[in-house]
């Protein structure tokens, strides 16, 4: 067969477009050492070669002796997907809804503290990454300027710890200003009362202070201690100079706002039960990473205890120890609505700012699309219980 002079010169460019070697060509061109990092592990350990070691223990570590931390992970290997085949899956929509509002995917950023030490202005570079990637974000504050630039995260809750709704005046303060600002909902955090013992920061001599600016050292790279620097310490007394929040605050704050008002660190089944009697919009099971009271099991243990007892009245969230699609395929398939990251967007932060934190949400929702691919189902909406089952799973065990 002859060919005409345009059909060789068409060949040739498709045979050049498939090669590999341009292939190479086109991706040196563009290189960008954050497209080598290719899971979230792999920011874990750029974040920990460029951190400060005593601002990586404080992102690392757990409470005391950190079981609860490693039961998060390990956790997962006791859960096995059950893939369908033969499904049509050549389009996947990972779009779901939580209290009204459309996520493009079920991932939300949670709240987390001492963003400095990780990162100049750190709470902003992670609203702006929520902002960029459609992501909910969880604030714990100081973002009010990004947000009244109208630039911020269309869907954003208030993080607190309840100190607001000791008196009727800051109650109605704090929900007159969330609702001014926009704020979608406000997430109360029950399991941080008081501050457990983390002891690689009580080996380090830590500052909790230290994370609103940077960790001080001097020449010599010695940390610097300032007077009235309190490092954390084993020996003091757990006691807190006010009451902390109790049911009847929680819900004086639901009757006081339209806003939905979300409870993070559920982990049993009574609380899931007294949570819908109380009135609250949505739960969340977490045990805070695995940084509070140890000996608590993995959250992803306490996830069906929660979604049974909320009998579908309430969204049932979860946080903890989530790394991989397959643990957040895992954990919809268990019940949860959607599923929160922490550490993981943190090392994000430390290694690349604003881009990091959107890789990281990248990451995860891409390979919970492939796996939610590879199981044989292609929308939320089709993931159930059926999708898992648990290893070694004794008679009424699970």
């Amino acid at each position: 067969m002859t060919l005409t002079r345009r059909q060789a010169f068409s060949n040739l460019l498709r045979f050049l477009l498939a090669s590999p070697l341009l292939g190479a060509q086109q991706y040196l061109g563009a290189a960008d050492p954050m497209m080598d990092l290719a899971n979230v592990f792999d920011f874990a350990r750029l974040a920990r070669s460029k951190l400060d070691p005593v601002a990586w223990d404080y992102l690392d570590e757990g409470g005391k002796d950190e079981v609860s931390l490693r039961d998060n992970r390990e956790a997962f290997n006791r859960l096995v997907l059950r893939p369908r085949i033969l499904k049509d899956v050549h389009q996947i929509d990972l779009s779901t809804s939580l209290l009204s509002k459309k996520l493009h995917y079920p991932i939300f950023i949670c709240p987390t503290g001492g963003k400095n030490c990780f990162y100049r202005n750190g709470e902003e570079e992670v609203a702006r990454a929520a902002a960029a990637s459609n992501a909910l974000l969880v604030t714990s504050g100081g973002i009010e300027q990004f947000l009244a630039s109208g630039k911020g995260p269309k869907n954003w809750w208030q993080y607190t710890l309840g100190g607001e709704l000791r008196s009727k005046p800051t109650l109605l303060n704090f929900t007159e200003k969330l609702e001014d600002l926009g704020c979608a909902g406000i997430c109360i955090t029950v399991d941080s009362m008081l501050v457990s013992h983390r002891e690689r920061s009580i080996h380090n001599k830590f500052v909790r202070e230290w994370c609103d600016k940077e960790i001080p050292r001097d020449t010599q790279d010695h940390l610097i201690y300032r007077s009235g620097d309190l490092p954390w310490r084993t020996d003091v007394y757990p006691e807190r100079p006010f009451p902390t929040p109790t049911w009847d605050d929680v819900r004086r704050l639901r009757d006081a706002t339209q806003l939905p008002v979300i409870l993070k660190g559920v982990l049993t089944a009574e609380d899931s039960e007294r949570s819908v009697r109380a009135g609250m919009s949505a739960i969340i099971v977490s045990n805070h990473g695995g940084r509070q009271l140890d000996h608590v099991g993995a959250t992803i243990e306490a996830l069906p205890e929660c979604v049974q007892a909320a009998s579908g009245k309430i969204p049932v969230l979860v946080d903890g120890g989530f790394r991989r699609g397959t643990d957040i395929l895992k954990a919809l398939a268990l019940g949860a609505t959607a599923i929160g990251i922490g550490r993981p967007y943190l090392w994000g932060l430390s290694c690349f700012g604003q881009r990091g934190v959107s890789r990281i949400l990248d990451l995860m929702r891409i390979e919970l699309a492939l796996d939610m691919g590879m199981a044989g189902v292609a929308r939320i909406s089709e993931i159930d219980r059926k999708l898992v089952r648990f290893r070694n799973c004794g008679e009424g065990t699970c």
